[in-house]
């Protein structure tokens, strides 16, 4: 055992609902050539996410930092479990995070849990499951072209604060964080590697986040607050980049909404974290380790006044659109829970236990192996 106490529970969203669809960043989870990576495959409601839970369970119980994948559908549903300090993962392959192994058999092995799921009781639901799973699908793309509305809107609302920012109040800002976390260190020849992820999602229960996990271990946060449109991305890309030019690694955790927008960064070496609390993921700011920052200081009063009308209305038709979105990934879920009915009802979860035992052991070897080496 590594540890009398426990690891670090932290919970990310790889891939994330948004107006493009299914977004993916699941190739920034762990390298790929790590020591070990399960991908599992099957079909749905078969124990996938439990077995993912167990394996990141009992290395965390050992004093494992563990990172947990979550669903970006379900987020009390995992579709995987990393833990760096081993090399190891352990990954959902199916739909829509499809997953395939480039080193099959040397580092990744396929887990296929429908092996044992009951076929001919299965095939006497066939037309059922064709007809949900075809109404899941079209739900999930009512549910995108919503949320591609409610990106417009939101656009047109930040447009109002962004058009006439004070970019010289921003790049003092840029400045100072610069100077506070970064020390004066200087560019590095060797760049930091960028890891790109989401910290919240748009779920079938509406929009969550775990920006704890996220940035809880930071010793220092920055907490930019503000309206949409005033420059709380732009200094955190502006803070990324000049970070990862200076040879630090940098997670990036990007907005649901807008895939290609940076709204957090956290650099593990300074244990430093620049967060945009905006909703929906308000971040409270502690006392002792945390520094707000109000981005509302780059906008005229009077440009707020000229468009309070247009701002209210734009707020008024996003949280429409927005919370139409959230209905149909609702409905969605439930159409989807009766297909994982049917397969639950079909599958031999003993077979599965039995799986998981094996599964488990492999890594509680790997976790040995590790461990002599560095001893």
């Amino acid at each position: 055992m590594q540890s009398q106490s426990r690891g670090r529970l932290k919970k990310v969203f790889p891939g994330a609902n948004t107006p493009e669809g299914f977004f993916s960043y699941y190739n920034y989870m762990i390298d790929p050539d790590a020591n070990m990576i399960f991908i599992i495959k099957g079909g749905p409601g078969i124990g996938k996410s439990t077995l993912i839970r167990r394996i990141g369970t009992a290395l965390l119980d050992m004093g494992y930092d563990t990172e947990y994948a979550c669903c970006s559908q379900d987020a009390a549903s995992y579709d995987g479990v990393v833990i760096a300090k081993l090399g190891l993962a352990v990954f959902d392959g199916t739909p829509p995070h499809i997953l395939e192994p480039r080193f099959p058999g040397v580092v990744e092995s396929i887990v296929n849990l429908g092996d044992f799921l009951n076929r001919k009781k299965l095939r006497l639901y066939r037309q059922e499951i064709v007809e949900i799973l075809k109404e899941v699908s079209l739900l999930f793309e009512r549910a995108f072209r919503y949320l591609r509305e409610a990106r417009i809107i939101h656009d047109d609302w930040e447009a109002c604060y962004s058009q006439d920012l004070d970019l010289g109040c921003l790049n003092c800002i840029t400045e100072e964080l610069h100077s506070d976390m970064l020390h004066g260190r200087g560019v590095s020849p060797i760049p930091g590697k960028p890891r790109h992820l989401f910290a919240s999602a748009i779920t079938a229960t509406g929009p969550v986040h775990h920006l704890q996990t996220v940035v809880g271990s930071a010793s220092r946060r920055y907490i930019l607050r503000g309206e949409p449109g005033t420059g709380k991305s732009t200094i955190v890309n502006k803070v990324a980049e000049t970070a990862l030019s200076c040879g630090f690694a940098v997670e990036l955790y990007h907005c649901p909404l807008d895939p290609g927008k940076v709204e957090h960064i956290v650099i593990p070496e300074l244990e430093t974290a620049v967060i945009s609390s905006s909703w929906p993921h308000l971040f409270e700011p502690m006392k002792d380790i945390d520094i707000v920052i109000e981005t509302s200081q780059a906008v005229s009063n009077r440009t707020v006044a000229k468009y309070d009308s247009v701002i209210t209305e734009s707020k008024h038709r996003f949280h429409r659109a927005f919370e139409r979105a959230i209905e149909c990934l609702y409905n969605a879920k439930k159409e989807y829970d009766k297909v994982q009915a049917i397969y639950s009802e079909s599958m031999d979860f003993q077979a599965v236990e039995h799986l998981g035992d094996s599964i488990l052991k492999e890594v509680l070897e790997l976790e040995q192996k590790i461990r002599d080496a560095t001893a």
